[in-house]
Parts: structure tokens; C-alpha cells; sequence
């Protein structure tokens, strides 16, 4: 079960945190892996760290806000059994202190992102009748979070996209669904734990509004995405699947 043998799967943002895992994960079950990120040496580690362990990946460099380069790539690369939109940025602040240029920079990335790269890849999914897509949003796609403005606005674009694509193609046999973590240990989220005077208490803070008191792993955001993107999820699209620790409960 939740095996990947002989699929093709690009991840985009694979370079580091959560989308490395899913790569290294998704490559451990048999698939073929293209790591996409515009940091190229950040995605040339995580091709090398399949390798060692035995599995297949191959590294393209791409800005996921930029439409002819998806397009660009999909004209070069075999075509995709799995799209896992991962490419994301952040942004801290509430409206007095996030810009229209914030907003926008993170609409281009977030929203924009996986746009592009369904208009590039899925169409040959839907010639085919079958293929999943697989969206990272977040829970500040499903709950407001505080001093997150342009990050709650763009990731509920994300499951509004999710949702209004798996309508349109319900009978396609080509699946989309999103993911919503709650506070993850991604490089970010560490860099911003460190910068404040007392890290330890700033974890346990940020921690606390998951029920479970902690946050989660990339791999257990990689295990979500395993199960979306095989073929066990085959009655699964439209969904947004909270991993949350319990944050989304209370609410």
C-alpha cells in the first residue's frame, strides 16, 4: 500500500523543509522524482540525498510565478502521474504593516504558483483521465491567524483553487486536493523561533495552539502528502486534510 512505483512526481519548492520531505519520502516508494526550486543549490542537496539512498531524482531549476517558464518546463520534462504544489513564501504582519507589494509578492508565489504549474501540467493528466495534485495551503487557508494577513489571505486562495479545480474535473479521474498544516518546523518557522531573545519559550508559544503541544514534522506532512498522491486516495478529491494538532478543533 501507498506505494508510487513507475509515477512520475514533481514537487515544486523541494529544495528544503517540508517539500524535501515529501521528495525523499515519495522517492523511498518508488517514484521518479522532479525537484523543482528556484534556489538551485538548495534542490541540487535534496537530488543528492535521494541518490544516496537509492532513489531517482532529477533537478530543475524554476520561479513558480513566472507562467511561460512553467509552461517552458512542461514541454521539456515527461509528463507528471503526480503535482505536488508546495513553493511557498511568509510574511508577518496585520494591516498596518503589510504593503500592497506584500500582498502581491505573495499572491504571485502562493496563489499565482500553483496556477501556473496546474496550467502547464495538468492538461496532459486530463488527456489521460487520471493524476492527483496535491496543494500545500495551510491552516490560515481554513482559520484566521493573527499577524498573518497576506499569508491568510493567500493560502485561502490556495484551498479556493483546490476546491473550485476538483469540481471542474470531478469525473476526469484527475484528483486535487490540499493539505492544511498547522505550524510545522520548516526552516522559516525555526529562523523566526531563533530570532526572538528566549527561543525555548517562543516554541512552546507558537506550540500551544495545537492541542497536542507541539508542532509538526516535515516527514508527517510528507506522510499526508503520500496518501493523497497514491492511488489508496482514489475517493479523495476536493478535500482539505488538517494537520493540525488539534488547532482547527476548538474553533
Amino acid at each position: 500500500m501507498f506505494r508510487l512505483d513507475h509515477k512520475n512526481v514533481l514537487i515544486t519548492g523541494a529544495g528544503s523543509g517540508i517539500g524535501k520531505a515529501i521528495a525523499e519520502l515519495f522517492a523511498r516508494v518508488g517514484a521518479s522524482i522532479w525537484v523543482v526550486d528556484r534556489d538551485t543549490e538548495a534542490g541540487a542537496a535534496t537530488v543528492s540525498s535521494i541518490a544516496a539512498t537509492g532513489g531517482t531524482a532529477q533537478f530543475a531549476a524554476l520561479d513558480v510565478s513566472d507562467a511561460t517558464a512553467a509552461l517552458a518546463l512542461a514541454a521539456e520534462i515527461p509528463a507528471m502521474d503526480v503535482l505536488v504544489n508546495n513553493a511557498g513564501i511568509g510574511h508577518v504582519g496585520n494591516l498596518e504593516n503589510t504593503t500592497a507589494d506584500d500582498l502581491d509578492r505573495l499572491h504571485a508565489v502562493n496563489v499565482r504558483g500553483p496556477f501556473n504549474l496546474c496550467k502547464a501540467f495538468v492538461p496532459e493528466m486530463l488527456e489521460r483521465r487520471s493524476g492527483s495534485v496535491v496543494m500545500l495551503a495551510s491552516i490560515g487557508g481554513v482559520l484566521g491567524v493573527r499577524d498573518r494577513l497576506a499569508y491568510t489571505v493567500s493560502k485561502h486562495a490556495v484551498v479556493g483553487l483546490t476546491r473550485a479545480l476538483a469540481l471542474d474535473h470531478s469525473h476526469t479521474g484527475v484528483r486535487f486536493n490540499a493539505i492544511c498544516p498547522g505550524r510545522v518546523e520548516t526552516p522559516f518557522v525555526q529562523a523566526r523561533i531563533a530570532s526572538y531573545p528566549d527561543p525555548a519559550a517562543a516554541y512552546r508559544e507558537m506550540a500551544s495552539t495545537q492541542l497536542n503541544g507541539r508542532m509538526a514534522r516535515p516527514e508527517e506532512v510528507a506522510a499526508a502528502a503520500l496518501y493523497l498522491a497514491s492511488d489508496e486516495s482514489a475517493m479523495v478529491t476536493g478535500s482539505c486534510q488538517m494537520l493540525d494538532g488539534g488547532w482547527s478543533a476548538g474553533k
